[in-house]
């Protein structure tokens, strides 16, 4: 185990993404927003990821979100950057701007302010686009976490995104 100052369980889990997409002969990128690189960080912990780790985008503002990732105006407009519509482009993003065979996008809330009725203090939104995909077969998710701090849900995130990186059967 390497040593670092992310939690154990992180890492753990970044190891088993690493050596699974390795296994299947993957490689991945992350579009984060509300981690601001914990994802990332806890992927670049294991040795010998940048076999399998091509790209980290962290954009924490909707304007890079649009000029980076290319996430439509529109869409931050209509449906707000916490949601299924943006986690969707996020991903789309980064598969697009990467060689990757995969691709997560987390975005959310993750406090102590900045939440509403609608979208409280622990909403985070994900996605994962694949290289080939139908493009209909769109997988994400809007979940609600425990509001436990920051840090809480920050980590409770990565380790959500970091599920979502398994290829299926690991």
């Amino acid at each position: 185990m390497p040593d670092t100052v992310l939690p154990t369980q992180l890492v753990e889990l970044a190891e088993k993404v690493i050596i699974a997409n390795r296994r299947a002969g993957r490689t991945i990128a992350v579009a984060e927003s509300c981690t601001g690189g914990l994802v990332s960080a806890a992927l670049t912990e294991i040795a010998g990821s940048s076999e399998v780790f091509e790209a980290g985008f962290i954009t924490y503002s909707n304007d890079m979100k649009a000029e980076l990732l290319k996430v439509s105006h529109d869409v931050l407009d209509t449906f707000g950057a916490v949601s299924i519509a943006t986690a969707w482009a996020m991903a789309q993003g980064a598969l697009n701007k990467s060689h990757a065979h995969v691709a997560v996008a987390i975005t959310g809330i993750a406090g102590p302010g900045g939440g509403s009725e609608q979208k409280p203090v622990g909403t985070v939104v994900f996605a994962r686009a694949e290289r080939g995909a139908s493009p209909d077969k769109v997988v994400a998710d809007m979940r609600h976490f425990a509001d436990n701090g920051r840090g809480g849900v920050r980590l409770q995130a990565a380790l959500c995104a970091l599920e979502l990186l398994l290829p299926e059967g690991a």
